[in-house]
């Protein structure tokens, strides 16, 4: 078979946060909610901390030549104000061995985990917080690191992290309330465009990171379709609205006017896991099949194709990131067949002119998948650093 053309700009890559491949600091929330019981722990994640420049020279002779990580935030300042030096150094250090192995970095500020200090004074539930602290520690982080950072996504899956934390999915406060949920939304969605608006002046491109999934209608209840229009208003509207309108609208709350960050990022990116449907006013499986992964939805590489449609629709001037696709499974012919689909739907949509500037694959090497410890497989290559035959369906591509 002849080998596909892709641009040749184009940025093939991997992603992993801190505390799933380095373990949880001390000083983050998360640290101290695993040692409560309420997750598995972390310990040293996959060992990137010691191994990163190993990791770097295996991606690279993959054909791989881009890779997200994240900062940790409570390891460089793990009290209020304080800079350990020590931390500081070792992420130069990582970041200096991804160029010396040929992988551009890409550099996430925020992965779901916050240093305690911050999350004590109320995290992004407080507007000051956010335009105090998390702007201080953005700038910190460019002048820091951005002689060595190719490009940002400031927080990942924005639209997600409000959820985890405040409607009950498990992560720290491990809140269930529908009004902090709308603060730290509102609070989470103005903290990345202002990032990337500060993170712009150090010349590098930044992306968002957009949980996206599309929802089906199964029923034609006004139930279901009053869900499916509060779905993509807070999934896709707020963020996106944003950044195309310079204006945020979060459920009931008054609309915030922002023109200054409309069109904050370079580039829109998103992660893409599964599609959903609705049923009787609630999510339901979409499609409704048995091939599921075990983190519970259904395995549709297809979805893939309707998010991009959509994007493309929605900010059709702006170019697209696939900035996650994995699948969660020990059964390694199963993830080679979810990337060799996902590179298809890819492909076919630059085919027919959407604008994809990368596609990321989560992870490269199995870590820590927060509630499910390190059950959960999403790596090309094992903890042992075996590449795995999925691998290979990403090399072909591109060497």
């Amino acid at each position: 078979m002849a080998k596909r053309e892709w641009p040749d700009d184009f940025a093939w890559g991997t992603g992993a946060s801190s505390t799933q491949s380095e373990g949880a600091s001390e000083f983050s929330d998360w640290y101290a909610w695993e040692r409560n019981g309420n997750a598995p722990l972390s310990r040293d994640g996959n060992d990137f901390a010691t191994r990163y420049a190993e990791d770097f020279r295996l991606l690279s002779s993959l054909g791989l030549t881009h890779h997200r990580l994240s900062i940790e935030w409570a390891r460089v300042e793990p009290s209020e104000g304080v800079h350990d030096r020590s931390a500081i150094a070792h992420y130069r250090d990582v970041l200096e061995a991804a160029r010396d192995a040929g992988i551009s970095a890409w550099v996430c500020l925020h992965h779901f985990t916050l240093p305690i200090w911050f999350a004590e004074k109320g995290g992004f539930l407080v507007d000051s917080n956010r335009t105090k602290y998390w702007a201080r520690h953005v700038e910190f982080i460019a002048e820091t690191f951005g002689d060595l950072v190719a490009g940002w996504q400031p927080i990942n899956e924005t639209n997600y992290y409000p959820t985890a934390a405040y409607l009950g999915r498990g992560w720290p406060p491990g809140h269930t309330d529908l009004d902090e949920w709308s603060t730290a939304s509102e609070q989470t969605q103005l903290a990345t465009a202002e990032a990337a608006v500060l993170l712009k002046n150090t010349g590098a491109p930044v992306a968002s990171i957009f949980g996206l999934s599309t929802l089906e209608l199964l029923d034609d209840k006004p139930e279901s379709m009053a869900f499916a229009e509060r779905f993509y208003s807070a999934n896709w509207s707020a963020g996106l609205g944003l950044f195309r309108d310079g204006v945020l609208r979060i459920g009931d709350r008054p609309p915030i006017e922002r023109p200054d960050l409309a069109g904050s990022f370079d580039l829109i990116g998103f992660s893409y896991y599964c599609a959903m449907g609705v049923r009787d006013g609630g999510l339901a499986l979409y499609p409704e099949s048995d091939t599921r992964s075990p983190l519970g939805y259904s395995i549709w590489p297809d979805g893939l194709a309707l998010v991009l449609d959509r994007l493309h629709k929605e900010v059709p001037e702006t170019p697209l990131l696939i900035a996650e696709y994995g699948i969660g499974t020990a059964d390694d012919e199963a993830r080679s067949a979810y990337l060799a689909a996902g590179l298809d739907i890819a492909h076919a949509a630059l085919e027919r002119g959407i604008d994809i500037r990368g596609f990321f694959h989560w992870t490269a090497v199995d870590n820590y998948e927060w509630l499910h410890g390190f059950d959960l497989e999403f790596g090309i290559i094992t903890k042992d650093r075996i590449v795995k035959p999925s691998a290979k369906i990403l090399s072909r591509e591109i060497l």
